[in-house]
């Protein structure tokens, strides 16, 4: 969609609010739909090709304004989420279909869903272990209980466990950053031994320094073996599993428990969008389930009957699935895969242009979109490249730590980015690097 037809859609969409508006009095207060009665209006898929804005646009009237605000707003959810669930090809397990155990909701952010996950992991363990020594407290269970992650982990998940008041473990990442097996053995090994429960494991795809993948086909099986649940972060990565030749990427998924992508990130999907799915979803209503009799309606959470305040933190939530499901049909599978492709075509091109430059090196393998690079020599060094990359303001990056090194991160994000782009950053990089080399040599022979 170009400007153009924007601000003539934007015009529609005033019109259609302020006409809604008015006649607001002709509409029922109360839905007449049954449940369920959503699932059979919409496609079971997300369509391969675009679809007009017209098309979507009549849908609202069609099918979602008969089921009102709810049950619409959660009917589409659940759809939609096994929408995107079959877009990364996602074990059915996850999937709420029509009578499935799993099934998806929308959190707002990645450190919500990794919290929701810890909590209900948390609730889960503490009743078998009641089960089997009731004479243990509830507090006395809690104290020794432990989570884990990657070094590399994004500090939302070691936040989780703060809020969880469970104590969290790092497990070292090897050599490619990412976690492996043994590694994971090794710590859970010790802490059994001290008398120690672990009972959540937190897997990065992508991790927020260099975009590394933590080792999901040795990690599961340890995790399904020892009864800890394995949560999966791929916040920024799992976009990236729509395209047939990144989907490997995924694989080991079919051991987790739960799992959550940002299509706010990568997926053209404007904040707030965090997906996130579980293979049974009796896990997290058990954990969160309260239920006052202003809150109490006819319906048990059935396949039919989802209520996603037992899925999350808060009570009240907003109609996320909407800009979803708009998103999906006007871009088309297609579409959103060419948009991924296309960054990590940049971020290649990037990392070429980085590599043609003897001064420079390339401290993580380029998977996606993120090229980490430095120039050979000191931390001090590319702390003052940093500084003057940042200061002149033409392009903006995030540094990070890679072990000792001080590293900076390339990362390819715009909707509008284009090679142009990647070669104004690079020979602006460059020209700062020359710059800098030329004081730098200078301040250093004379001391």
């Amino acid at each position: 969609m170009d400007a153009a037809e924007f601000r003539k859609r934007g015009k529609e969409m005033v019109d259609y609010v302020a006409d809604y508006l008015e006649k607001i009095e002709k509409r029922q207060v109360f839905p007449d739909v049954e449940p369920g009665y959503l699932r059979p209006l919409v496609a079971d898929s997300a369509p391969q090709d675009p679809e007009s804005f017209e098309d979507v646009f009549k849908d609202i009237e069609k099918i979602i304004m008969p089921g009102a605000a709810s049950p619409a707003c959660t009917e589409l959810e659940t759809v939609m989420l096994d929408w995107l669930g079959k877009m990364v090809n996602l074990p059915k397990e996850f999937l709420a279909e029509k009578d499935g155990q799993g099934g998806g909701v929308i959190q707002g952010s990645a450190s919500e869903a990794t919290l929701i996950a810890l909590l209900a992991a948390r609730t889960k363990i503490i009743r078998q272990v009641q089960s089997e020594k009731p004479e243990l407290t509830e507090a006395e269970i809690m104290g020794t209980l432990v989570a884990y992650a990657s070094d590399q982990a994004h500090s939302s998940v070691e936040r989780a466990a703060l809020i969880g008041a469970v104590k969290i473990k790092s497990v070292p990442s090897d050599d490619t950053f990412s976690v492996c097996g043994s590694a994971l053995k090794k710590v859970l090994d010790e802490d059994k031994a001290a008398g120690l429960i672990p009972f959540f494991f937190c897997a990065t795809l992508g991790t927020t320094s260099c975009c590394s993948f933590d080792k999901l086909l040795e990690l599961g099986p340890i995790c399904n073996k020892e009864n800890i649940w394995m949560h999966i972060d791929a916040a920024y990565a799992g976009s990236a599993f729509i395209c047939p030749e990144f989907r490997h990427l995924l694989n080991g998924v079919e051991f987790a428990d739960s799992f959550n992508f940002n299509p706010h990130k990568w997926l053209l999907v404007n904040f707030d969008c965090s997906a996130m799915w579980v293979k049974k979803r009796s896990d997290l209503i058990g954990a969160f389930k309260l239920e006052p009799l202003y809150l109490q309606h006819h319906h048990q959470e059935s396949g039919l009957v989802t209520d996603y305040r037992h899925w999350q933190i808060p009570l009240g939530r907003r109609f996320r699935s909407l800009k979803l499901w708009f998103v999906l049909r006007m871009y088309g599978v297609r579409g959103l895969q060419e948009h991924i492709r296309k960054h990590i075509r940049l971020s290649h091109q990037f990392e070429h242009l980085v590599l043609q430059d003897e001064r420079f090196e390339i401290c993580a393998e380029v998977v996606l979109g993120l090229v980490c690079f430095r120039l050979k020599g000191s931390n001090e060094l590319n702390e003052a490249l940093l500084k003057s990359i940042n200061d002149a303001k033409k392009i903006h990056l995030v540094p990070c730590h890679l072990r000792e090194k001080f590293v900076l991160r390339f990362a390819v994000c715009s909707r509008t980015v284009e090679s142009t782009h990647i070669k104004f950053a690079w020979q602006h990089i460059s020209q700062l690097a020359t710059d800098l080399l030329k004081t730098w040599e200078h301040n250093h022979h004379q001391q």
